[in-house]
């Protein structure tokens, strides 16, 4: 092997070590695992082609992230912000209840946990990036204009010094901190929510009975024992329609009514978003086995309860994306 082919091989050995955390950034940034990842592999391809030009005046983390940021940043420049149904209408009520799909450009998407959680061995450190992933997390972080999303993300979820973020962003530490209050603020004012919570610890004896029961419940179709499951402000989101529904009464009359056909679906565990997930398999009368309808999020409460489930239904994008497959035997 060439003097030039081994160098090649160890620089692509050595970005690619970055690939995962780097992937959680540019999800948080832009709110799409798709896009993350187009991301990430622009920014490999100019670090690649721009190698011979750095100096090492930083790390060569810093450096990927430097360039991550100006891919995420010029991404965000289109002006398009990503949301959940429930940050663009009010919840409908049942009897009103109609399927309005909007673009896919329109949504937040689900991101698999492997793809987007670094291993690392600290508790603590874990516990803030699975926080950090959740999708009430990356909506709330959506609402902000893209360089305080940088310096949010860079200074609370990544811990870079002030001056670290200032040297990456090109700017000042008194700047940085301005934006990091103004986007705190911000997140304040809509509800965002902190990254600083102990319940991205790994689920306790509880809350896998909680989930559990609600597998059973949701694969009997058992509306009575879901409805003990869920909380009382619970809600259901079904992307891409902005339909939105809140309240157990609601969401299993929905379930009950226009959603029967699920009935008799099968529930298989999956890793989203640092939260609980399933990827869902409705029966296909067709072949008598099972077809793909939709990625669960789940949502718990720190009282036992379910606060949400969000039902990604573009399965030709998002089975493949969480390694599932496109029909289950009976």
């Amino acid at each position: 092997m060439s003097d030039s082919t081994t160098a090649t091989t160890d620089l692509d050995i050595r970005l690619e070590k970055h690939r995962v955390e780097l992937t959680g950034y540019c999800y948080r940034m832009l709110g799409s695992s798709f896009e993350a990842e187009d991301a990430v592999q622009d920014t490999m391809v100019r670090a690649w082609r721009s190698y011979d030009r750095f100096e090492g005046r930083s790390s060569l983390r810093s450096w990927l992230y430097r360039i991550a940021t100006n891919v995420c940043l010029d991404m965000l420049n289109a002006g398009n912000r990503r949301a959940r149904p429930m940050d663009l209408t009010a919840s409908t009520p049942l009897a009103q209840a109609a399927l309005n799909p909007r673009p896919d450009n329109t949504w937040l998407e689900p991101a698999p946990d492997a793809r987007v959680l670094p291993t690392v061995t600290d508790p603590a450190e874990a516990a803030v990036a699975k926080e950090s992933v959740r999708l009430a997390f990356v909506a709330a972080l959506q609402q902000l204009p893209p360089k305080q999303r940088a310096v949010l993300i860079l200074r609370e979820v990544l811990a870079w010094k002030a001056s670290e973020a200032a040297e990456l962003l090109d700017t000042t530490v008194a700047s940085v901190n301005s934006a990091l209050q103004r986007a705190r603020a911000t997140l304040a004012e809509t509800g965002g929510t902190s990254v600083d919570s102990a319940t991205a610890d790994p689920l306790d004896e509880e809350q896998q009975k909680l989930l559990e029961r609600y597998v059973k419940a949701f694969e009997g179709y058992d509306m009575t024992a879901l409805t003990a499951l869920l909380h009382e402000d619970a809600v259901m989101t079904m992307p891409p329609f902005d339909l939105w529904l809140r309240g157990p009464e609601d969401i299993t009359g929905f379930m009950a009514t226009l959603g029967a056909a699920c009935a008799g679906s099968r529930l298989v565990p999956v890793a989203a978003n640092g939260t609980p997930a399933f990827a869902q398999f409705k029966p296909d009368p067709e072949t008598g086995g099972y077809v793909p309808w939709a990625i669960q999020v789940i949502e718990l409460s720190s009282e036992g309860r379910i606060t949400g489930f969000h039902c990604f239904l573009d399965t030709a994008k998002f089975f493949p994306l969480f390694g599932q497959p496109l029909h289950l035997e009976p």
